[in-house]
């Protein structure tokens, strides 16, 4: 009899040559349970994704509800539908008065694709800056601005006037000009090893960017609601995007995205051309509902004030030789070996002792750790203890 791997190899587009294989029965919290119900503790969480656990009940009813309600009605923007303008009322209460209006998407890169052509809609410019090792998603536009040439080499010719320069580089900067339309930027990098945007690089950005009006999109698909210990990871530095990009965890698990200016500046998509933007299924009211949950779980639960403190103990038991620098913040750490074979033997004995780990795109000899934000201390020192175990 054809197994299920067999199916899955045979009619799923694989775009891994080794992919784990671990056949999913279901989820629960911090742990992923497999066919012959041994369960795994995430340390992953779908890359960030499902950011209060597997399974919340919270996030359920409320999609169960939706559901029962309506699903997809109508193209975004001509119904009004409560799950998405609660969401975006929600979202504007957490946010600068700047950040104030929403535009839904189905996904992060989606919603990059979304912030170029508003910027370019705003000032008229086309060329976009971006940084070495920066990552934004996989679409072409997105691709564009990726800061990894082996990635998107095959793909060109891509968008013209694309620029990169250096992440945390200040002198780099200066090759913004008046032709700029926007810079593109992380504030921890999620595709290198989570390295986190310097404190006086992001300064001198901004400056720079007023000197030539130029517009700051941030990418913040990774780091929104709550993983870097603020809501959204803008809100460790001194600055304040323009255009903000947001996905992944901001769903529970749902797939959703966003990008987020002022009114003003979102009203440019409305006219000459009217349609400026259009998309059938983002802001579905399903994953509205999902992610209007799950931002009124994190706001409420107080999960945001302890992942300081669970970094902190990460940090504390994951002390060995071979573990050469921890980056990152909060609950987006990056266990850099500086080996990529006791990288892969680490995450393949881990997943052996019921612990999922995860590579980064752009660095081989990294670990990703990016557990649910609702971990539980002891469950850090049980995985971490797994994780010593395995290093030795």
């Amino acid at each position: 009899m054809i197994s299920a791997v067999d199916i899955y190899k045979k009619y799923q587009a694989q775009t891994f040559p080794y992919p784990s294989l671990l056949e999913v029965e279901k989820a629960e919290g911090s742990y992923i349970f497999d066919t012959n119900n041994k369960r795994y503790l995430d340390f992953i969480a779908g890359v960030s994704a499902t950011s209060i656990g597997h399974s919340n009940q919270e996030v359920i009813e409320a999609v169960k509800s939706q559901i029962d309600k309506y699903t997809h009605v109508m193209v975004y923007g001509e119904y009004v539908q409560k799950p998405q303008y609660k969401l975006a009322k929600l979202l504007s209460d957490n946010l600068p008065n700047s950040l104030s209006t929403t535009y839904f998407t189905n996904s992060g890169t989606e919603a990059i694709e979304g912030a170029m052509k508003l910027a370019k809609r705003i000032n008229g410019r086309s060329e976009i800056i971006y940084f070495k090792d920066s990552y934004h998603g996989s679409t072409q536009g997105s691709l564009s601005v990726m800061g990894n040439e082996f990635y998107k080499a095959k793909y060109r010719p891509l968008l013209p006037n694309c620029k990169q320069i250096e992440f945390n580089n200040t002198s780099s900067i200066n090759n913004i000009s008046k032709k700029t339309s926007a810079v593109i930027v992380e504030t921890i990098q999620g595709a290198s090893g989570f390295k986190v945007a310097n404190d006086n690089f992001l300064i001198e950005l901004e400056k720079k960017c007023k000197e030539f009006d130029v517009l700051i999109i941030m990418d913040e698909i990774q780091t929104c609601f709550g993983r870097t210990g603020k809501l959204f990871g803008f809100e460790n530095t001194s600055i304040i995007p323009d255009i903000l990009c947001i996905a992944k965890g901001m769903g529970g698990g749902f797939p959703i995205g966003a990008f987020i200016s002022s009114w003003d500046n979102m009203n440019k998509l409305t006219f000459n051309p009217k349609l400026g933007h259009i998309t059938t299924f983002g802001g579905h009211p399903v994953n509205c509902a999902a992610s209007y949950a799950t931002l009124k779980y994190i706001l409420k639960n107080e999960i945001i004030e302890v992942i300081n403190k669970k970094e902190n103990l990460f940090r504390k038991l994951l002390v060995h030789h071979k573990i050469k620098s921890i980056t990152g913040k909060g609950l987006m750490l990056s266990i850099d070996l500086n080996d990529e074979e006791e990288a892969n033997k680490l995450v393949e004995k881990c997943m052996q002792d019921g612990l999922l780990l995860f590579f980064f795109l752009f660095n081989n000899s990294s670990v990703r750790i990016s557990p649910p934000l609702t971990i539980s201390f002891d469950e850090i020192e049980k995985g971490c203890n797994i994780i010593l175990k395995n290093l030795n």
